[in-house]
């Protein structure tokens, strides 16, 4: 009774700490996939505009169906934050580095990089706010030249 009650907790904590257990550890340990979370970040757009385009859909419909609506937003609204953690949280605390304001060009691709970042931080919370498509383009696009300049940067070192 007592080996079960254990494994019970066990399966318990791991439930609720696996938020902490999975996210990146912000231990500079050197196992980075960059390409990983790009891929992410694009698998997360690519849902919220299906997310979008489906609150519309049932939205129009006679007697519209709340309960999928509301699902369809808490998910478009899931994977906006998901977008936004892995930028604050991957990239700007791990993967832009500082940089001396001396080093003209490095300064310059830094603040490239945070403005793009910004971007796609703004342009997901824009997600969240409303079913304009325009934002989930915005965001592609911002993803997008992030990406660019991203790697394009690191090819350079």
């Amino acid at each position: 009774m007592k080996k079960t009650k254990g494994i019970f907790i066990f399966l318990a904590m791991i439930a609720l700490f696996k938020p902490v257990i999975f996210s990146h550890c912000e231990i500079p340990c050197g196992v980075y996939d960059d390409e990983m979370r790009f891929t992410m970040l694009e698998e997360h757009i690519t849902t919220i505009e299906k997310a979008m385009k489906e609150i519309a859909n049932l939205s129009g419909q006679q007697p519209p169906n709340f309960n999928q609506i509301v699902r369809w937003v808490t998910n478009k609204e899931k994977h906006a934050e998901d977008i936004q953690h892995i930028v604050s949280q991957y990239f700007l605390t791990q993967r832009v580095k500082l940089v001396e304001k001396e080093d003209d060009k490095a300064h310059e691709i830094r603040t490239e990089h945070l403005s793009l970042c910004h971007e796609i931080l703004v342009y997901a919370m824009k997600t969240k706010q409303t079913t304009d498509l325009s934002n989930v383009e915005k965001l592609k696009a911002a993803v997008k030249a992030f990406k660019d300049s991203y790697f394009k940067a690191k090819t350079k070192k």
